[in-house]
């Protein structure tokens, strides 16, 4: 093997030039030379286009930050069994042919796997990278870790102006279909509710949750200030479970509706039941925030960081990985285990699993909730015990997040 071909796809996240870097770094320490596809899976396809690529050579590698979110080499949302023209993958082998591109390392998550597995199918040699902040593969996803932090800082900076207004704030965050960035996020952020899609919602606990959490922080203050706050997962159901989706949107190339509204949703369910309780008013007037006509009810206001979550930095967790698992794919490759998904590397041992079982989705396992709704965080429902059961640790993996 000659030259590798370096390709990230889907989402923007933290830790995704620090798989580009080890890539480069580790495949240049054995004489092999690495170059970006730019532009995810539509670089690809262009590829044969193109005038030349980007060598990940040593100067040009030591200009890439690690610990920089977002991806030098650009991404799309492309697939590419649905581009119309009946010669898609014979044009990929000959833009390989023509840069002598002998195998390819693709970072991104369960849609871009998806198109790994496709690739292999097809004879093209590629091991995939897990990338997503979504934390929704079956193994660690660099970028999970940044975003998790992200949300929980962004979360915990929120409470000021919230103490300030007396306001119940409603933070929407990414996560797809999944809570794991929510939760993890909500609990480093010490919010005081997360709603996540593995629960459905009773808004009703959440309502008696808020209201005795929220008056009783009003009441005790010396200057009348409280607030409370909610973490919810994009991907919420409503009272009907069905998800929350912008139909206006349309569909992207991997046939998903753009998810919106799960903050709105929540801060309206929260509003017709502080404007049909009459305890409020009186609770109002005790903390001399009631104005006839004007200011009756508590706000709610709701706030959607979005891409704010997977831009800026990357956590050093995720730049850990990152290397670790840039490295890692380039033995894979080396070693033939083609369609494999990098896992870890733990001590001298590298961990992998076939990338049609790495995308499968992993939700978030509620029986651990129990433990943190005994901590008095709510989940929209009604706290359920801990059922707890040792199993001793013998060298085995635990899984991060």
């Amino acid at each position: 093997m000659k030259r590798i071909g370096v390709i990230t796809s889907g989402g923007d996240c933290g830790g995704l030039n620090a798989v580009i870097k080890g890539v480069a770094r580790y495949a240049y320490s054995l004489g092999i030379e690495s170059v970006v596809i730019p532009n995810g899976y539509a670089g690809l396809y262009n590829l044969i286009d193109l005038d030349k690529v980007v060598s990940l050579d040593a100067e040009r590698v030591s200009k890439i930050e690690a610990s920089l979110a977002g991806s030098e080499a650009g991404h799309s949302r492309v697939k590419l069994s649905k581009i119309k023209d009946p010669n898609t993958y014979e044009r990929i082998k000959e833009g390989l042919k023509k840069f002598g591109i002998d195998a390819l390392i693709i970072s991104g998550g369960d849609d871009t796997g998806s198109v790994v597995v496709d690739l292999a199918s097809h004879g093209v040699p590629c091991i995939h990278v897990p990338k997503t902040m979504d934390l929704d593969l079956q193994p660690y996803s660099v970028g999970g870790d940044s975003a998790v932090n992200r949300i929980a800082t962004f979360t915990r900076d929120l409470k000021t102006t919230g103490l300030s207004h007396n306001r119940v704030l409603v933070i929407e965050v990414f996560g797809r279909y999944v809570g794991h960035t929510a939760f993890r996020g909500g609990v480093g952020a010490e919010a005081d509710c997360i709603l996540i899609p593995e629960i459905p919602v009773d808004f009703d606990v959440v309502y008696e949750h808020m209201k005795t959490t929220y008056f009783g922080r009003v009441m005790r203050s010396d200057v009348k200030a409280g607030t409370y706050i909610i973490v919810v997962a994009e991907g919420l159901k409503n009272a009907s479970g069905e998800m929350l989706y912008d139909e206006s949107a349309g569909v992207d190339a991997f046939g998903h509706k753009k998810l919106a509204g799960a903050g709105k949703y929540v801060r309206q369910q929260l509003e017709k039941r502080l404007k049909n309780d009459p305890e409020v008013v009186e609770f109002m007037k005790k903390t001399g925030m009631y104005a006839p006509g004007v200011y009756e009810i508590p706000e709610v206001r709701e706030v959607i960081p979005g891409h704010l979550v997977r831009c800026g930095g990357s956590s050093a967790y995720d730049v850990n990985f990152g290397y670790k698992a840039g490295a890692a794919a380039v033995v894979l490759l080396l070693e033939g285990k083609i369609a494999n998904t990098v896992v870890n590397v733990d001590d001298n041992r590298i961990h992998y699993m076939p990338t049609s079982e790495a995308i499968k989705r992993r939700e978030v396992d509620i029986k651990e909730v129990a433990l943190f709704e005994s901590l008095g965080i709510c989940f929209g429902r009604k706290p359920q015990k801990f059922e707890y059961e040792f199993s001793e640790a013998n060298g085995g993996i635990v899984r991060h997040l």
